[in-house]
């Protein structure tokens, strides 16, 4: 029996940037924000979306330490704000590497790490424009 869908493989990478949640963003705009400032986490989740990265998002953690810091813990009363967290970026190694240097202020001091990945496409079965030979594509019209 003949698949539905194939696979459609192609390279990608995540880079993986490990905060506290209590650090903030840059003080910038209104008085408010100068005194408040928007949590790091986010200002990277909305800088990765303004610079077109293709998936971005933040974890919180239950339990770990990050740049040899030590181990902590979620409480069942409060949460702690030194608790490591992630923020994860999804896309392309080059554009990835940029957003950092880009962004470099930001993560100074960070824990930053890459890995290579793959991103599946599922798509129909058959024969794709861009992968066949002319021969094959004239034979199907």
């Amino acid at each position: 029996m003949k698949p539905d869908h194939t696979v459609v493989p192609r390279e990608t990478g995540m880079v993986r940037i490990y905060l506290k949640p209590s650090d903030q963003g840059p003080k910038t705009g209104s008085w408010k924000r100068f005194f408040s400032g928007n949590p790091l986490y986010r200002e990277l989740v909305v800088r990765a979306k303004a610079d077109g990265i293709m998936n971005a998002v933040a974890h919180h953690t239950h339990f770990g330490f990050s740049n040899n810091g030590p181990v902590r813990s979620d409480g069942a009363e409060y949460r702690d704000p030194h608790l490591t967290m992630c923020v994860e970026l999804i896309g392309p190694r080059d554009e990835l590497a940029a957003f950092c240097a880009r962004h470099g202020a930001l993560l100074s001091g960070k824990v930053v790490v890459y890995k290579h990945l793959e991103h599946w496409t599922i798509d129909e079965s058959g024969v794709h424009p861009e992968d066949a030979p002319l021969e094959e594509l004239k034979a199907q019209s």
